[in-house]
């Protein structure tokens, strides 16, 4: 795969060599759903988060495609697909993902969600398990209470005016000038200043902004994060899991990828060092061999319907305990192949599975 040498101060990146994979369009329930769809092989779904589209995995879906079937669809209220008045929550999404494959023809998917799209992406699991092969989650959120302030402001009255303001030409050029200062001076959120534009773009109309804040009010509050997948966790165990993070994310902080990974038995989790919300822009060349990795070490998992029904009788790990203060487990360290570590170090962990924190919100339905 060519690849653009990095700069001093830069990101490696990709050199994108193939066309650009246009949108297609099917109509599900009434509604059309845009989506991107390329190559041939086992099917990899890859969803992204919320503001966002498809155009978020567009340098990764050409070299996903040699070996892979992979769908990319742009969740309904986002990118090119109808934005209606109507249910926005996770549980929703991942009905639409599974409905979506259905006229696709497609059985069973590899799941990777971004952000959002790993809430989605976990909720498709729980509630599709028969369809799901391995879970990838990036910047997943639904781990912890934590999430950027501008998301919980962004949740309060008064918002669909806020967003609204940012179209006018003064109060876009003042959010540019601050977002370039975030990154000059070298914070969190400044690592994913392109993204963060592009994101203010991407809500040109009142349909956009509030299927946005639909989303948005579904998972976030102004104390944070609403939706946990902490409490079913146990039920990835013999589920491949990879866990992918920014250590500098401050949209969906990074300390949630340890509570994830500890909840989660048997995952892997790779942290890109100096990466914020979008690993997978900051050094998409190491994210493309990670994750390809993941897909050719690990078999798909098939769980029958009774293994499935044992697993929801068993409660979890610890059903039926006192509860009691978690014990850190020491996690096993070891370097990456050098075709992994790209541009950052990487840190690689399995586990066993310990108990997670106690979830102070509601779960995912």
């Amino acid at each position: 795969m060519a690849s653009i040498p990095p700069q001093p101060g830069e990101h490696a990146q990709l050199r994108v060599i193939h066309k650009s994979i246009p949108r297609q369009y099917r109509v599900v329930h009434g509604h059309r759903w845009a989506f991107r769809m390329a190559g041939k092989g086992p099917a990899v779904l890859l969803i992204h988060g919320i503001g966002d589209s498809s155009d978020t995995w567009a340098d990764l879906i050409p070299e996903l495609a040699r070996h892979y079937t992979v769908i990319a669809p742009d969740l309904l209220g986002h990118g090119s697909s109808d934005k209606p008045r109507g249910d926005y929550s996770v549980p929703a999404y991942a009905n639409g993902m599974r409905d979506l494959l259905g006229v696709l023809g497609i059985d069973k998917v590899t799941l990777v969600g971004h952000s959002l799209g790993g809430g989605v992406a976990m909720q498709f699991t729980y509630q599709f398990p028969e369809r799901t092969e391995r879970l990838a989650l990036v910047s997943t959120g639904g781990v912890g209470r934590g999430v950027t302030p501008a998301l919980r402001a962004a949740s309060l009255p008064g918002a669909h005016l806020v967003l609204s303001s940012l179209r006018l030409p003064t109060v876009r050029t003042q959010t540019v000038m601050a977002i370039r200062l975030l990154k000059l001076l070298d914070t969190g959120l400044g690592q994913d200043a392109p993204d963060l534009l592009r994101l203010v773009d991407a809500l040109p109309d009142a349909a956009s902004r509030d299927a946005f804040i639909r989303t948005l009010r579904a998972v976030v509050d102004w104390r944070g994060q609403v939706v946990t997948m902490l409490d079913r966790c146990y039920l990835t165990a013999g589920m491949p899991t990879l866990l992918v993070w920014g250590s500098r994310d401050q949209v969906v902080p990074a300390q949630h990828a340890e509570a994830a990974h500890a909840a989660m038995p048997g995952s892997r989790l790779e942290v890109f060092e100096g990466a914020g919300h979008f690993p997978f822009h900051t050094d998409p060349q190491r994210f493309l061999a990670v994750l390809e990795d993941f897909i050719a070490t690990t078999e798909p998992v098939i769980r029958s319907a009774e293994e499935w029904r044992e697993m929801l009788r068993s409660g979890g790990p610890d059903a039926g305990a006192p509860t009691r203060p978690r014990t850190a487990v020491p996690a096993a360290r070891r370097e990456s192949p050098t075709s992994l570590r790209g541009s950052g170090s990487s840190v690689s962990r399995s586990t066993a599975g310990t108990q997670a924190p106690q979830p102070p919100r509601r779960s995912l339905r």
